[in-house]
C-alpha cells in the first residue's frame, strides 16, 4: 500500500476511534480505566495533529511537542528535523544535542542513546519517516528504557509521520493547483491581451470615451485573472469576469458575436473552482466563432438541479473533431487545447471523477460544454 494511502487510512481510523470516544465519554460510560486511558490516548493525538498537518517547522514542533509527550509518559521528550532540534517538553531533555539522534537519521531505525544529558539518561529515538525519506526524529528522554517505552516510541513516530505525510500531500496539491493555474493563465493571457489591446486601440482618436471604458474593463478583467488568493471563487465572480471578458471581445467582433446569459439567481452565491468557465467561454469565441463567417451566437446557462448547480456554455461555431477535443481532455493535444482539459482535471480534483466536462461537438455542428457543480462540498468555499 502507497504511504499516502497508508497515511489517509491511519488518518481516518483515529478520528473514527476518537469519535467513538467521545460519544462514550458524553453518555458517561467511561467507566473502566482502559476506557479511560484509550479517550486520553485519543484526544492527546487530536490536539497534536492540527499543528503537525502544517508540516515538520519549529512552530509545529512546539504545539504539538506537550501533547506528544504526554502520550509517551517519559521524563523528557524531543522533536528534530535532520539538522537541528525542534522543540523539546520537560527539564530532562533541554539542552539534547544532535549527536543524541544521529545514529537513527543514518539508519532510520529506532535505537536507544545511553548517557545523554548531565545527569546520564536514556534516549529512546524512532525516525520520522515521509515517503521513504528520513526528516526528523522523536525522543523520549527516560532513566530507564522498558520495551514498552521503546515499542511506544515508535507508534507515536509512526502516527507522527503519517500527519506528515498528509502534510506533505496538501503543499503537493497545493503546488500543483498553483501550477494548473499558471499553466492556465499562460495560454491565455497573451492572446486576450494582444486582441484586446489592439481593439481598444482602435477606438482611441474615433471614441476616446468608449476607449477609456474599455480600458477599465481590461483592467478589471486582468486583476481577477492574476489574483493570487483562493482557489475557489462564487459563480457570480467568475460569470462577472466573464462578462468583462466578452464586452472587450465585443469590441473587436462587433455585431458579429451575439451573446444570451441566463442564470438561476439561486446558483449565484455557489462555489466554483477560479477560472472555471472563462477558458471554456474563450475556447468557444477563439476556436467557434473566429473561423465562421457571419455572426456566432453563445449562450451561458446555469441552472438549479437541487443539490446541484448545471452549467452550459454552448457556441454555433464551426464545432471540431471529437477526437482532437479527447486529446485535449487528456493532455495529448497541443497546448492551444490545455484550457478544457485544465478545467476537467481541477473539477475532477476537487468534486470527483462523475464531475468532469461533458463536451458534445463535430465539425459545423457548434460545441457545446456542460458541467454540473455540487452547490455544498466540504472544504471547498468561496
Amino acid at each position: 500500500m502507497p504511504p499516502v494511502v497508508v497515511a489517509v487510512v491511519v488518518a481516518v481510523v483515529l478520528v473514527a476511534v476518537a469519535v467513538a470516544a467521545l460519544r462514550v465519554l458524553r453518555r458517561g460510560d467511561l467507566g473502566s480505566e482502559a476506557d479511560k486511558a484509550t479517550y486520553a490516548t485519543l484526544n492527546r493525538a487530536s490536539q497534536a495533529a492540527p499543528a503537525l498537518r502544517e508540516g515538520l517547522t519549529e512552530d509545529a514542533a512546539e504545539s504539538a511537542a506537550r501533547h506528544l509527550h504526554a502520550l509517551l509518559g517519559s521524563e523528557g521528550f524531543a522533536i528534530t528535523d535532520t539538522d537541528r532540534v525542534l522543540a523539546t517538553d520537560g527539564a530532562v531533555a533541554e539542552g539534547l544535542g544532535m549527536d543524541a539522534v544521529a545514529t537513527v537519521l543514518a539508519s532510520g531505525r529506532a535505537a536507544v542513546t545511553r548517557d545523554v544529558g548531565a545527569l546520564g539518561h536514556v534516549a529512546v529515538v524512532a525516525p520520522l519517516v515521509v515517503e521513504d525519506r528520513v526528516v526528523g526524529a522523536l525522543v523520549a528522554v527516560t532513566d530507564d528504557a522498558t520495551a514498552n517505552l521503546v515499542r511506544a516510541t515508535t507508534e507515536v513516530a509512526r502516527w507522527v509521520s503519517s500527519q506528515l505525510e498528509l502534510a506533505e500531500l496538501d503543499a503537493s496539491r497545493a503546488r500543483l493547483a498553483e501550477a494548473e493555474v499558471r499553466a492556465l493563465r499562460a495560454q491565455i493571457s497573451p492572446h486576450f491581451i494582444y486582441n484586446a489591446l489592439t481593439a481598444i486601440a482602435s477606438y482611441v482618436r474615433t471614441d476616446p470615451e468608449h476607449a477609456r471604458e474599455l480600458l477599465l474593463e481590461f483592467a478589471d478583467f486582468t486583476r481577477y485573472s492574476f489574483r493570487r488568493h483562493g482557489d475557489f471563487t462564487t459563480l457570480a465572480e467568475e460569470l462577472r469576469s466573464i462578462d468583462r471578458y466578452l464586452t472587450l471581445e465585443r469590441a473587436r467582433f462587433g455585431d458579429r458575436l451575439q451573446v444570451t446569459v441566463r442564470v438561476a439567481p439561486e446558483v449565484l452565491p455557489v462555489a466554483v473552482p477560479y477560472l472555471c468557465l472563462q477558458p471554456i467561454v474563450e475556447n468557444a469565441v477563439r476556436h467557434g466563432l473566429e473561423g465562421k463567417a457571419g455572426p456566432g451566437h453563445i449562450t451561458i446557462l446555469a441552472e438549479d438541479a437541487g443539490s446541484e448547480c448545471l452549467i452550459t456554455v454552448e457556441d454555433d461555431g464551426i464545432g471540431a473533431d471529437p477526437e482532437q477535443i479527447r486529446l485535449a481532455m487528456t493532455g495529448e493535444g497541443d497546448s492551444d487545447s490545455i484550457g478544457v482539459g485544465n478545467v476537467d482535471e481541477r473539477m475532477r480534483t476537487v468534486f470527483g471523477d462523475e464531475y468532469g466536462l461533458v463536451v458534445e461537438t463535430g465539425p459545423g455542428l457548434g460545441t457545446k460544454v456542460s458541467m454540473r457543480v455540487p452547490k455544498f462540498t466540504p472544504g471547498v468555499h468561496a
